[in-house]
Order: C-alpha cells, then structure tokens, then sequence
C-alpha cells in the first residue's frame, strides 16, 4: 500500500487523521470535507499504523454514503483489504443474521419494509380488539418511537397515562411477539434487537467489539437513542471512537434523532481529542455568510465560524410565503424569470 499523500488536507483535516488512539470528535462544517478526513483517516489506520482492517468499522446512514465511503477508502488503500463500511441497518442486519439464534430468531428471517409492518401491525390490532385502539398509523409510529428510544413494551406501558397509552404499549407487546413467530422484523428491530444482543450476551459483544477496535461514525449528529447505546457499547472495550457529525446540520429529530450525543461527547469521554473543520470548500462568502447569521440563533450547539476562500458571490434572495402553495408559485415564477431571461436553461436549476 502505498504512502498517503497528506498534502491535499488542510492542517484541521491532517490533525484529524492523524490523531492518536482514543475518542475522537470532528466538528465537520457543511461542505468542510468530512467525507475526506475519515477515509483518511481508515486510511492511515490501515497503512501508517498497520491496524487489521478486520478491526475497524466504519457506519454512516445511508446506502450512497457508505458506497461513496467504501470507493473512497479504496482509491486510497490500492488494493489492500478492506475494512467493514455499512450502514447502520446493514451492519445490524448482518450481526444478527450471524447471532439469529441468542435473540429467537431463525438465521434466514425476513425484513419488513413499511408496507409490510403496517399490514402486520392492522392484523395485531384487529385480533387484539381493544377498546381504546388506536389507528394503525398512529400505532405504528409510537412503537417505532419506542424502538428507536430502546424502550421495552414494559417500561411503555409504566410510562402509560392514558387507556390509549395502554393499549399501544400492549400493541407493541404484541406485534414483537407476532414478529417472532413469522421470523420477521421490521427496520426498528434490526437496530433495536442488535442492542438487546448486545446487553444480553456480554460473550457476543465483545466478539463485536474486537471487530470494531477502531469505530467510525459518520453523521454522528442524526444519531438516535438506540444507535448510540450501539456505538457506545461497541467502544466500550477499546475506546477507539471516532465520530464526526455537525449539531448545525441536525434534521432528524422527527425521526428520533438526538442532538445531545454529539453535544455531550465529552462528557461520555472526558478525555476526547476535539477537531473543527471549519474551511468550506463548496459555497460563496454571501452564502456562507447568510447561513452563518440563521445558524447563530441556534441556542444548542458548539461555537464554530465557518469561512471560505471562494469569491463572494452573488446576493442571497429569499421570500416569505403563506402557504407551501404560495411558495410553490414564487418559486415556478423565479425559474420562469431565469429561463426567460436566456442566461439560463431549466437544467440549471435544483429546488431543495
């Protein structure tokens, strides 16, 4: 494998990769070049440091994220073996096809999608003919919170102040039962009963943690409650923690997202190593600028001053709406203007 040329990183980018064991947080700006420090970093593991790809695992949130992840590390490693790169659902899903057997399950289950689990959840309800059902969407959703917050049926039902409260904490009971007996689960469950392998089987975790000596976590800011008892639980051995996220960027909390692990890493690991990628390579100083002065009446994050040395710009335009109708329409009324301006073609436009 050859040397690494670490010329390309700025000084912020080189002092992440080339920090010392233990954990690690990198404050990634938007357009900061995260991506770039942490395959650099597997990277410097794998060939500067002679770690064992087999010892380092890498987990981001989505399919193209670890795809992009996997060819990057690759472009970098020339040919060597690489390490263990997934998403967070892959990664459970393959511990528990390996462990089907500790949490009840046989090795060849089955994975619902949302059609599924909702089709399962409305034959849980009709059976179950309670007298404060409530509506599958709904019933669905809450379970899907609790899951994602690791709440047991149990500790629903204790929390329970209402008959409806009741009767989705019974629901949930007894949809993970009906699971069970069809050797299904659902997204939910493969994190969720990842975790309950893990509390349970210390034997089983720690093999998953001497697989995951060195542990990277990607977007670390949209991590929910049972993702980070996860991640905690896989570094508890070495320490070798390395997540790098943005509270700023934070989206997720409609999906369980919880802005506090990654506000509170230093206080799950005292003696982290901090490291601010602050130099935005993708945007103007006018944007820079306007989304820096919304961003700073943020009152939960940690102080940080992107800049960029790209040109200034053009002026930042921007319109208030009363319905998504009315916003809808200023938009269609901008392109129009553009196109019929000739300087541009629809192509040239993205809506977000």
């Amino acid at each position: 494998m050859a040397s690494l040329n670490l010329d390309v990183l700025n000084s912020e980018q080189r002092a992440a990769v080339l920090a010392p064991d233990g954990p690690i947080l990198i404050l990634a700006g938007a357009g900061s070049g995260k991506t770039r420090a942490i395959t650099y970093r597997i990277a410097h593991l794998l060939g500067e440091r002679n770690v064992d790809p087999r010892e380092v695992l890498a987990v981001t949130f989505t399919n193209k994220a670890a795809g992009e992840m996997r060819e990057r590390v690759a472009a970098l490693i020339d040919g060597a073996q690489a390490p263990w790169v997934s998403t967070f659902h892959s990664a459970c899903a393959r511990i528990l096809r390996a462990e089907a057997d500790a949490v009840g399950y046989e090795q060849n289950f089955s994975i619902l999608d949302e059609g599924d689990s909702m089709a399962v959840i409305r034959d849980v309800i009709e059976a179950a003919a309670l007298a404060d059902s409530p509506a599958p969407e709904l019933a669905r959703a809450r379970i899907e919170q609790a899951k994602n917050e690791a709440t047991s049926a149990d500790e629903l039902a204790a929390r329970a102040e209402t008959g409806r409260d009741n009767a989705i904490a019974h629901l949930y009971r007894l949809y993970r039962e009906r699971l069970r007996t069809i050797n299904a689960m659902d997204l939910s469950d493969l994190q969720l009963l990842t975790y309950e392998l893990f509390r349970d089987h210390p034997e089983i975790l720690e093999k998953y943690q001497r697989r995951a000596t060195h542990l990277m976590v990607d977007e670390y800011q949209d991590t929910n409650r049972v993702q980070y008892l996860l991640v905690k639980a896989l570094a508890a051995r070495s320490g070798n923690i390395c997540v790098v996220g943005d509270e700023d960027q934070s989206i997720y909390k409609w999906r369980g997202a919880d802005i506090r692990n990654i506000l509170d890493f230093e206080h799950d690991y005292p003696n982290a190593q901090i490291f601010k990628l602050e130099q935005n390579y993708r945007s103007t100083k006018t944007i820079l600028a306007a989304a820096g002065a919304v961003i700073s009446h943020n009152r939960e994050r940690k102080e940080k001053t992107l800049w960029t040395a790209n040109e200034g710009g053009e002026k930042v335009t921007f319109g208030s709406a009363m319905t998504e109708r009315d916003e809808a329409d200023y938009i269609a009324r901008e392109i129009a203007s553009l196109v019929e301006s000739s300087k541009f073609r629809p192509a040239d436009v993205v809506v977000f």
